[in-house]
């Protein structure tokens, strides 16, 4: 079954990390991105801009868009990238959660992919 990993991170320690944490935390990726190839379960992954580009749309009753600058929740954290992996269960979904970055200095979301 494929899961999706949601990454939620504080984006403002983000930006204020040093050169050193953030390269620090970009080989951290690396390292379980690679992981997640060899072990032939990663289906994509990718980060994602600031929360500053983001857009939300609505229409409400089927009418015109109205769009609203900005991410759809404020909150301490924000989303900021995903992966897609192949997992026998949850149970090892989890695992591979435990071991993204995010999961220790911000929050890791799994939700099953709904097969269409």
């Amino acid at each position: 079954m494929q899961y999706m990993f949601l990454l939620f991170i504080d984006e403002n320690a983000a930006a204020n990390a040093s050169e050193a944490e953030s390269a620090e935390v970009y080989k951290a990726y690396g390292a379980f991105t690679e992981a997640v190839n060899s072990a032939g379960v990663f289906k994509a992954g990718d980060p994602l801009q600031s929360t500053s580009t983001a857009t939300v749309v609505r229409a409400p009753n089927g009418g015109s868009p109205l769009t609203t600058d900005g991410p759809y929740a404020e909150s301490k954290e924000q989303l900021g990238g995903y992966y897609i992996l192949d997992c026998k269960n949850l149970d090892e979904a989890i695992e591979w959660a435990a071991k993204i970055p995010a999961a220790h200095h911000g929050a890791v979301e799994i939700r099953p992919i709904m097969a269409m």
